[in-house]
């Protein structure tokens, strides 16, 4: 007999799941240990054509996906409300399964994937589940955007939510077309639930592609390096460029003209054909000749990605002109420059190197029938050097470089860098002044973007707009009339006098010749309205000529108020968060040279020291303003900090250790310093420690190059070598793994150059790693978030013989330290010395 659970004794996490089910009759996965990942959490839409038609909602949470039986399936139009009943828990096996469940069985009917990807709670999840409402976003192939389950009375052994789309970029006008209502297939298998119940019949679509010829044979698609078999997903997030300078003037790179259209991806499947923005969002029915000409393509099923754009008399790309045709309904002018090719025939080509899916771009453009509306992106192949400047002679708004033997990359990086002759970005319109020579008509636009979920003023534009644009401006901008934003940065009350001030929803294209040193634009002029990209997501791109220095509207940020001052961050130093502020307030000018206008990783320990501490590359809901936001190209913005403000809340925030990139905002792609960390292994002693930092200083030397020496508050030594930012990160980090290796090599019982603890045993580990980018350093001055509330203290080499410990100097006496001697880092800045390759 067995054994009766106590009462009260709870049920294991599957068990509901498993009491439901035969698995001797049904072939869904069988329930295994719930085991919580780190990271991204995953979440799953399945169509489930049982009793009745309906579409299940699963969240991953501890292991496990949380569900729900929605009716109708989720809405993308906001305010609509589709009832939610939660069902019990299944394993995370099931996100990917679809298939047959038999008739009799708990759920009997077909399932399929219809949707899939991640989601992000807002606040804590299961605080959220556990008091009725939880607010999420999912970022899926066919669902976007920010929804609400609410919990309602329960109806017996039911319990019923409601699920609420919210107000976002990606929902739909109230009338518009509903995805669970127009896509009918899995994501996974292309199939359909009917398809599913009969087996694998050849679907209509198949059949359609089946009738069409095509270039490329599925032999040859599958010669292709990189190419796999795969069905035509729904959509690709878009490769974006991450802005340079200049164009790379090195081998491997092609470089395109960067046109200034609307970024469209176009998608062709059995004769129909989608044009979704860089969102996803459906535009086909804006740009009916562009899909008729992608129609006509020498394809079965593909996915492109290009621009549409429209050329003025002169042959030049005109947005503001394609904007007008646009509300006349004008589309002879239009034509769509189709630069890159990610699927095709039933091959996913996005794993193919770029010089390939070209090759195959090229190639099916050229055996279609001809049409002005569809055209090949061409590119040249030289190396960059004098490209740009002649892009610019042509009256061309720049460059896009891309590298040939990568496949495509979703998101921003360095694969793709754009260069511009001129300085035009993005900007949210929040008023306008009315012009004082016309009636009705808009003098200027008053201008903002994000930085750390605050608006930031921006300036003004004053030209730009013809007599009708003036016009229209002041007819749309008035009725969406509001009160001032909360600005994060100052504005004077000569910038707001007058201002009509508007709801932040619009987004303008402006185009400026530079920026005052408080960021204000100079001399920026309108060129249209931009219905592409939504006004939360507009921050200010990184000028490599310049750092903006907002105004502090704080006229005192040395005396911060801190929540919880009295919070004990270490507690066998007894260092309270109070404590931490003041000795960031004693160091300020110290450590800000050499955090300022960094990109910044940070270790946050909102408990202290002693519990749990967590890592923290980027951006986070409800960050201060003065931690301004930092475009590295990887699709989330990192962060940075300009002066003591921002320190200040580095502080509030409870970081208790500061990592630094070794470049600079507006030059991330060449460093301006180099770190060889000095790592001791088991059986290492200090004097063994201090040894290796001369020796690494001695051959610094024969190399021509001064260095420097910091503590790194935790067991070893940091050896800086500053540079004129020359070269880029890959040369940077072979020169310093050279430097270690040979170190090895010449003495392999003292030191190591590889990070296995299994050789490091006695040894001293020469840590070159930290020489890449993306890659950090703790900074000079920062708290290390270790026992002691240890500093990573700059000294000078005359000082290394005495100096007792790596972690000697703390929050307590480092300020007395610095105020009896000079910086021995003064004289960094200063030096100007170039690797020696």
């Amino acid at each position: 007999m067995a054994a009766r659970k106590p009462p009260g004794a709870s049920k294991p996490q599957l068990a509901d799941y498993s009491a439901k089910r035969d698995f001797s009759r049904t072939a869904e996965p069988a329930p295994a240990p719930a085991r919580p990942r780190r990271g991204k959490l995953a979440f799953v839409v399945q169509k489930h054509d049982a009793r009745r038609l309906h579409f299940d909602l699963r969240l991953e949470l501890d292991g496990v996906l949380k569900s729900w039986a929605v009716t109708r399936g989720p809405s993308m139009t906001p305010g609509i409300r589709r009832l939610a009943v939660q069902t019990e828990d299944h394993p995370m096996a099931y996100k990917a399964w679809e298939g047959v469940i038999p008739q009799g069985q708990y759920g009997g009917g077909t399932m399929i994937v219809w949707d899939r990807g991640t989601w992000l709670p807002e606040g804590d999840a299961r605080k959220g589940l556990a008091k009725g409402r939880l607010t999420f976003r999912l970022d899926g192939e066919r669902l976007k955007g920010t929804w609400s389950l609410v919990r309602m009375k329960d109806e017996g052994k039911r319990h019923n939510w409601l699920l609420i789309k919210r107000s976002d970029e990606n929902a739909l006008a109230p009338g518009g077309a509903e995805p669970v209502d127009t896509d009918m297939a899995s994501v996974i298998s292309g199939k359909s639930n009917a398809e599913i119940a009969g087996g694998g019949d050849l679907r209509p679509d198949h059949k359609a592609r089946a009738r069409k010829t095509s270039v490329a044979g599925p032999a040859a698609l599958a010669r292709v390096k990189g190419a796999k078999k795969d069905i035509l997903p729904p959509f690709v997030a878009p490769s974006l460029a991450l802005q340079v300078a200049r164009p790379p003037a090195r081998d491997g790179w092609i470089h395109e003209i960067k046109h200034d259209g609307y970024r469209i991806e176009a998608r062709l499947d059995a004769g129909k054909v989608k044009l979704l923005t860089r969102k996803g969002l459906d535009w086909t029915r804006r740009f009916p000749t562009v899909a008729e000409a992608v129609k006509r393509l020498a394809a079965r099923t593909a996915l492109l990605d290009g621009e549409i754009i429209v050329q003025d008399e002169a042959g030049q790309t005109s947005f503001s002109g394609l904007q007008s045709d646009l509300k006349a309904g004008r589309h002879d002018r239009m034509v769509y420059y189709a630069f890159d090719l990610l699927h095709l025939d039933g091959f996913d080509l996005r794993g193919a190197p770029l010089v390939e899916r070209k090759r195959l771009l090229a190639e099916i453009i050229a055996q279609s029938p001809g049409n002005f509306a569809l055209r090949y992106n061409d590119h040249i192949a030289e190396a960059g050097g004098d490209i740009l400047p002649q892009a610019c002679r042509l009256g061309l708004e720049g460059i896009v470089s891309k590298q040939l033997a990568l496949p495509y990359v979703s998101g921003r990086g360095e694969h793709w860098v754009k260069s511009k002759c001129m300085l035009r970005q993005e900007f949210v319109v929040l008023g306008f002044l009315p012009a004082s020579d016309r009636k009705d008509a808009v003098g200027s636009l008053v201008l903002g973007y994000y930085a750390g979920g605050r608006l930031m003023h921006a300036g003004r534009a004053g030209t730009g707009f013809s007599a009708d644009d003036a016009r229209a401006l002041f007819n749309r901008f008035s009725a969406m009339a509001g009160k001032a934003p909360d600005f994060g940065n100052a504005v004077s009350r000569a910038a707001a006098r007058g201002v009509v001030w508007v709801r932040p929803e619009a987004v303008a294209e402006i185009e400026y010749r530079g920026r005052t040193a408080d960021g204000l634009l100079r001399q920026a002029a309108f060129v249209g309205l931009r219905e592409d990209k939504p006004a939360s997501e507009v921050v200010l791109e990184q000028d490599p000529l310049f750092i903006p220095k907002h105004a502090d509207p704080d006229p005192d940020p040395a005396q911060p108020d801190f929540t919880h001052p009295e919070r004990v961050m270490w507690p066998e130093a007894g260092v309270t968060k109070q404590d931490l502020g003041d000795y960031y307030v004693a160091v300020a000018a110290w450590i800000l040279p050499h955090v300022s206008h960094r990109v910044l990783s940070l270790v946050r320990c909102p408990d202290g020291a002693a519990a749990q501490c967590f890592f923290a590359k980027h951006a986070w809901m409800g960050l201060d303003p003065a931690i301004h936001l930092a475009d590295t190209g990887e699709g989330k913005p990192m962060m940075e900090i300009g002066d003591l403000r921002g320190l200040l809340a580095l502080v509030q925030m409870n970081v208790l250790e500061i990592h630094v990139w070794g470049s600079r905002i507006g030059d991330l792609d060449r460093p301006d310093r180099l770190i060889f960390d000095l790592d001791p292994g088991e059986g290492v002693t200090w004097d063994d420690v201090k040894a290796s930092a001369l020796d690494m200083r001695d051959r610094l030397k024969e190399l021509g190059l001064r260095s420097f020496l910091k503590t790194s508050g935790g067991k070893g030594l940091h050896v800086t070598v500053p540079l004129l930012p020359d070269l880029d990160w890959d040369a940077a980090k072979a020169f310093t793994r050279l430097v270690a290796q040979q170190m090895a090599a010449d003495d392999p019982t003292r030191y190591v150059a590889t990070m296995a603890k299994s050789r490091r045993k006695g040894r001293i580990f020469i840590d070159y790693l930290r020489n890449g980018r993306g890659a950090t350093a703790v900074a000079p001055y920062s708290t290390r978030a270790r026992a002691g509330a240890p500093v990573a203290m700059p000294i000078d080499w005359s000082e290394l013989k005495a100096l007792p410990s790596a972690d000697h100097y703390t929050v307590k006496n480092a300020p007395a330290r610095l105020a009896k001697r000079d910086d021995p880092w003064s004289e960094m800045t200063k030096i100007r010395q170039k690797l020696k390759l």
